[in-house]
């Protein structure tokens, strides 16, 4: 995670709001990415946001960045990874959950977060629906950017899964 970007002078009250800023910006993501608003993704994100949250797919299958996989770099890039992951040749119906933040504010324009997450996803192969339901956390930075808080580094790490046998057969690469 990144280190902060300057020294911290908010009071407790400054950091409580900035705090529940974080979790709205968090909870808005997730709505935005299981309702499919793609238009609304990416501001949600700083413009170099860094996102590795592909790690569990075969290789051909995670998006790239500087020639690294499990990796998108930029708001376009990051939104256009998941949208052709949850539904341009194939819709994928998603439920993503985020639970117990652990936000901590390292100074007055930038934070980092842990969040509990459940996901689950459905969708069709044919004659077949396919499922995952996952476990695990998200590992976040955030920073404010024009008086907003925005997300710009996320890490997925899985704890478990289930799915089916055919799990993300559909995809293309990314």
């Amino acid at each position: 995670m990144a280190a902060p970007t300057g020294e911290l002078t908010m009071t407790a009250a400054e950091q409580l709001l900035a705090i529940e800023e974080i979790k709205k910006v968090f909870a808005t993501r997730l709505r935005v990415m299981d309702t499919k608003q793609w238009d609304l993704y990416g501001p949600l994100h700083t413009e170099d946001v860094v996102t590795e949250t592909w790690a569990g797919l075969p290789g051909d299958k995670q998006p790239k960045a500087n020639g690294q996989s499990n990796r998108a770099s930029g708001r376009e890039h990051l939104t256009n990874s998941i949208r052709g992951m949850l539904g341009s040749s194939t819709h994928v119906t998603t439920a993503h959950h985020g639970h117990q933040p652990e936000i901590t504010i390292t100074s007055d324009t930038t934070a980092t977060g842990i969040w509990a997450m459940e996901d689950e996803l459905w969708w069709t192969n044919g004659d077949v629906e396919e499922h995952l339901h996952g476990y695990g956390h998200y590992h976040e930075e955030y920073r404010k950017v024009e008086g907003k808080w925005l997300i710009s580094y996320r890490k997925l790490t899985r704890l478990r899964e289930t799915h089916t046998p055919d799990f993300f057969e559909y995809m293309g690469a990314l």
